[in-house]
C-alpha cells in the first residue's frame, strides 16, 4: 500500500489520540476498561516525549508511529492505524520501511506491545523475537541477522 509519513504538528495531538482510541481502545477496555481523562493523559505525556510522525493514505492522515532513532536502537512505537485502514497491508508496509532504514544504519529495532493485543503476528512476521515481559507487555527486538 502506498503511503507517506510527514512529522506531526502540534494541532495534531487530537487526531492522534482519537488514532490511539480506535487501534487501542478495544484491548485496554478489556483489561481496564477506557479511562478517557487518564488516556488523554497518558497520550498527552507521550505526544511531548517522542517524535510523532502521521501516516497519510491519499495525503490523508489516517494513523501514528513514533519512529525515534537512539544513538544504541531504533524505538518503534506510538503505532495506531485507523479501523478503516488496517487489515490492507498499511501496517506491514510502515513497519518494513522503518526496518529497512534501521538495516541501513545497521542498528537494531525495539518495541512493545499489550499482552492480549493480536499485532504479535505482525511483529513475527518481521523478524522480532521477545527479550522480555512485564505482567502487561511483551519486550521485543529485531537485529539487522534476525531478518
Amino acid at each position: 500500500m502506498k503511503y507517506a509519513l510527514r512529522p506531526a504538528r502540534a494541532d495534531e495531538l487530537h487526531f492522534a489520540f482519537e488514532a490511539k482510541r480506535d487501534a487501542m481502545g478495544p484491548h485496554v477496555k478489556v483489561r481496564w476498561g477506557w479511562d478517557e481523562g487518564f488516556q488523554f493523559q497518558h497520550h498527552l505525556q507521550r505526544w511531548t516525549e517522542k517524535p510523532w510522525q502521521i501516516i497519510c493514505v491519499d495525503g490523508e492522515p489516517v494513523g501514528t508511529v513514533s519512529i525515534d532513532f537512539q544513538p544504541t536502537h531504533l524505538q518503534f512505537g506510538e503505532f495506531y492505524i485507523l479501523g478503516s485502514h488496517r487489515g490492507q497491508g498499511l501496517g506491514g508496509a510502515v513497519l518494513r520501511d522503518a526496518l529497512l532504514e534501521a538495516d541501513a544504519r545497521n542498528t537494531q529495532t525495539r518495541l512493545e506491545y499489550l499482552k492480549w493485543n493480536p499485532v504479535a503476528s505482525l511483529y513475527a512476521r518481521h523478524g522480532f523475537r521477545v527479550v522480555g515481559e512485564s505482567d502487561i507487555h511483551y519486550f521485543l527486538v529485531r537485529s539487522r541477522h534476525d531478518a
